[in-house]
């Protein structure tokens, strides 16, 4: 059949996606079109008799003209299809119809979907589902039908196991289902699980392959597949490695292969090094030998222009769309230091010890530094992936496979920018509070070229929002990332913040106690110095005492190697006397041991291959080195123990009249809401603004007065309240109909406009402001901070991402440098804190509820033992922002 016989219909792009399936391979899912009728006769043709009567209750052995075209030919509203890509080949369907009732369209559709068997099992069913299932509420519905035969288990497990209320019927041998398609709870959870385990899994398939291909293998010294392949040579990997060249039938001694698919046995990673131009026939290969998993360590991609970039963006969806995830281009490479895998896939000649700590970087150049360091400093990796540009894999999917990695204890990254943020913070805050992260967040005023087509520009108040609500150890520098994880790779957690510091220099151990304290940790008694003369065992029974107390959570050690001794006879001695006891009472030691940086031999404790291991005490250059990294240890195991808090819904909140008010504000083509507005806005979620009214006159005034209730205050502003208060003068505490006639003539005088506005009085107490901040990469931030402008010049607000559970909020108010003011510091005024909380909880909710709500400030706020009035608010309302980490499954877009 001709697909120009169909008449096309306008095609929803937004519905394009790239999944990754549970084994950890991927397809492209797309709208079905008039050009697919020849592929979907193909794809029929290869189900098999049991698939396609499962699909059709019958044996339905062709697809009759008449059923194609209807098949084919979709309006993409009441008629809805997506077909799973891979390569040019369907490989699954899916598909949903509205139902009518009576004689207009219905609220709910019926859906079914069919897979090819040789790619049952793969977890596309379930995709295919929930994305039918978002077009369809996109479109009005809000509930599915299916119907299935009884005998079919595997799809009727589909339905059952996605999370939704499914009710079932059977009749004659055919279950009928019907559920809301609503997200539920358990069907985000649901989808989230799946999408944990794919992407681990993709990962898996690049850190733990079977055979290796290193696609543009020379030998020519100089190039990158020649390194390439001897770095994997070198590394012994564990299992075969093919080199292919098409000039040389052989590569440092081994058997070269012309093409991919000359090779004779399976491949499940390619390291590719062929120049740019060469990647379209390297990809249709990969497709066609079932390569699992692409490394491009190939450059002349975004780092070069917008030519470059365009080759990038076709890199990473041609590799997609044929079933491989990639890691790069221009990427330094993928390590594995597990003994049963040994892969060097890498550009790095020089590799560190095997650890339990996993790294992941961006830059190439970078990733080779990081390596010899943490070398030197006998800081053992287990992984290790450096993405270069990151057109598709990023350090999302890295803390996707570390969260279940029993061979990584501790997660390092440095972040050049971020592909999706939103899901970073949920990922970072899951892994968070059982593995620690510690990261740099470079690219504060910059991004690469290289990084910006795949990349989103982030504000900084953003990034340590979503940092500190996740417990990620951030870190302004590699060389304090590797302090800080020399710490939680060797040594056990504090249970709290008193630190012991002992040593055998009086001046050295002040240093240390004073950096202590700045860092907000408690001194457990005065700094103990057994002088220079102390011998080695004496040195080492002070240490050891110290650890046994029950006041000491954490020990410093401070060493200066005396004349007549050397100082490895200290250090020897120290480790045996400590050996198991401070890992038994979770007491970390950190040390200045011989000025040394990283674990000196004499402190360590040999891993499985000799490496410093678990117990092993890391030594600093200078003991201001060695408390920052515990302190930063010490603020990571505090946010990690403390409870994780309860997302809290307040009482009394109407969203649904909300939406309402924001879309008849919006239908009316404006943006500030009046004052009116703002007030029935708030209203709708229990924040409730302290009376006023605006008169002209001064008999206005005094009637306003009255009936507000005195005592009244009474501002002037040149602007109105929808735009921004701006007071040009103000009376307080008015509380005569005479006196408020005079305060209206006198604030008309100073402000030289008619528009007064008159308030009922709140109590007295410390004014603050809460308000919402529109981060279009992590998504709406509350804010919150006391008012002044001593504190808005040195910016001192706190923020919290959305949704927000009791802890967040009960932190939010208590984060700003000047919040003991709150707590009565210095005398003033005691403030109800739980009301604020309450208040900060109802902003996270509005947000959350009406995104349309871009703009929220109120200010002030005052905070009193009474509890929390809202003087002012303004609220501005626009097209909500795009959330990058809603919806059903897909990869990030390289558009």
């Amino acid at each position: 059949m001709n697909p120009s016989d169909f008449d096309p219909f306008d095609y929803p792009r937004q519905w394009e996606a790239d999944v990754v399936l549970s084994d950890g391979g991927t397809v492209h899912l797309r709208p079905i079109t008039p050009d697919d009728a020849d592929r979907l006769v193909a794809f029929h043709g290869r189900l098999s008799e049991r698939t396609r009567y499962f699909r059709y209750f019958g044996a339905y052995p062709r697809i009759p003209p008449r059923d194609l075209k209807r098949f084919v030919t979709l309006d993409h509203r009441n008629r809805v299809g997506f077909a799973a890509m891979l390569g040019d080949d369907i490989i699954a369907v899916g598909r949903y119809e509205r139902l009518n009732a009576g004689d207009q369209p219905g609220d709910q559709a019926e859906v079914a979907f069919v897979v090819e068997d040789d790619h049952q099992g793969r977890g596309i069913g379930s995709i295919l589902l929930e994305h039918l299932a978002a077009a369809a509420q996109e479109q009005g519905l809000n509930r599915f039908t299916a119907e299935v035969l009884g005998e079919n288990g595997q799809m009727i497990r589909v339905f059952k196991d996605a999370g939704y209320q499914v009710s079932r019927a059977l009749e004659e041998g055919v279950i009928h289902l019907e559920f809301a398609i609503d997200p539920t709870d358990e069907s985000v959870a649901v989808a989230r699980s799946r999408e944990q385990a794919a992407e681990a899994r993709s990962v898996h398939n690049v850190l733990n392959p079977k055979s290796v291909a290193v696609i543009g293998a020379s030998t020519d010294p100089t190039k990158v597949g020649y390194a390439v392949l001897t770095n994997l040579l070198t590394a012994n990997f564990a299992g075969p490695v093919f080199p292919v060249n098409a000039e040389h039938p052989a590569v440092r001694g081994v058997r070269a292969y012309r093409r991919v698919l000359d090779i004779p046995d399976p491949v499940d990673l390619a390291v590719v090094a062929v120049p740019a131009t060469s990647i379209n026939e390297v990809l249709d290969d990969c497709l066609a030998k079932g390569v699992k998993a692409l490394v491009v360590v190939t450059s002349g991609f975004s780092e070069i222009g917008d030519e470059g970039r365009s080759a990038e963006r076709k890199l990473a969806e041609e590799a997609r769309a044929h079933g491989m995830r990639v890691v790069g281009p221009n990427a330094l490479g993928v390590v594995n230091m597990d003994r049963s895998v040994r892969l060097n896939a890498s550009l790095a000649p020089k590799l560190p010890g095997l650890g339990r700590t996993g790294f992941f970087c961006q830059s190439g150049a970078l990733g080779t530094a990081i390596l010899a360091d943490a070398a030197a400093r006998g800081l053992g990796l287990s992984t290790f992936v450096s993405a270069g540009n990151r057109a598709d894999v990023s350090g999302n999917d890295l803390l996707q496979y570390w969260m279940t990695d029993p061979a990584t204890d501790v997660v390092l990254l440095y972040l050049e920018s971020f592909g999706n943020p939103r899901k970073f913070a949920r990922l970072a805050r899951r892994l968070g509070r059982t593995k620690p992260i510690v990261a740099v967040k470079s690219g504060r005023n910059a991004v690469s070229p290289a990084l910006a087509a795949t990349s989103v520009q982030v504000d900084e108040p953003s990034v340590q929002a979503v940092f500190e609500q996740a417990g990620v150890i951030r870190v302004e520098s590699l060389a304090q990332l590797f302090d800080t994880a020399m710490v939680l790779a060797h040594q056990p957690l504090p249970e709290g913040s008193r630190v012991a510091v002992v040593g055998n220099s009086t001046a050295i151990g002040v240093l240390a106690a004073d950096t202590a304290l700045a860092q907000g940790l408690e001194l457990a008694g005065e700094p103990v110095d057994v002088g220079p003369q102390a011998g080695p065992a004496e040195f080492a029974a002070a240490v050891r005492e110290a650890l046994l107390r029950e006041d000491v959570d954490a020990l410093v050690v401070v060493f200066v190697p005396p004349l007549a001794v050397p100082g490895t006879t200290y250090a020897r001695e120290l480790r045996e006397a400590v050996a198991g006891l401070a890992e038994g009472h979770g007491k970390p030691i950190v040390s200045t041991f011989l000025a040394a940086e990283g674990v000196p031999a004499e402190l360590a404790v040999p891993g499985p291959d000799g490496s410093p291991g678990r117990g092993s005490i890391p030594s600093y250059p200078s003991p201001e080195r060695a408390v920052l990294a515990l302190a930063r240890v010490t603020r990571y195991a505090r946010w990690r123990s403390a409870p994780r808090g309860t997302l809290v819904r307040p009482d009394g909140v109407r969203p649904d009249a909300a939406r309402e008010l924001v879309q008849s504000v919006m239908d009316d083509g404006d943006e500030w809401l009046t004052d009116a507005q703002v007030v029935r806005l708030l209203g709708f979620y229990g924040i409730e603004v302290a009376p006023f009214k605006i008169v002209r006159t001064p008999d206005e005034a005094a009637a306003a007065a009255a009936a507000l209730g005195f005592p009244v205050a009474a501002k002037a502003s040149n602007t109105l309240l929808r735009h921004r208060f701006d007071l040009v003068g103000v009376r307080l505490d008015i509380s005569s109909p005479d006196t408020m006639r005079a305060a209206y003539t006198d604030l008309r005088q100073v402000s030289g406009v008619d528009t007064v506005y008159v308030q009922r009085m709140v109590a007295k107490g410390t004014s603050c402001v809460i308000g919402l901040q529109d981060d279009p990469s992590f998504g709406t931030l509350v804010s919150f901070g006391l008012s002044g402008v001593v504190n808005d010049l040195l910016g001192d607000r706190a923020y919290r991402s959305i949704p927000m559970t009791d802890v967040d909020a009960a932190g939010l108010v208590r984060a700003p440098k000047a919040a003991p003011l709150l707590a009565g510091y210095g005398g003033s005024p005691m403030a109800d804190l739980g009301a604020l909380e309450d208040l900060v909880l109802r902003v996270a909710a509005l947000a959350e509820d009406v995104p349309e709500v871009r703009v929220l400030e109120l200010e002030p706020v005052v905070a009193s033992e009474s509890g929390a009035s809202v003087v002012y608010a303004r609220v501005a309302v626009g097209p909500p922002p795009s959330r990058h980490d809603t919806g059903p499954r897909r990869l990030r877009s390289m558009g």
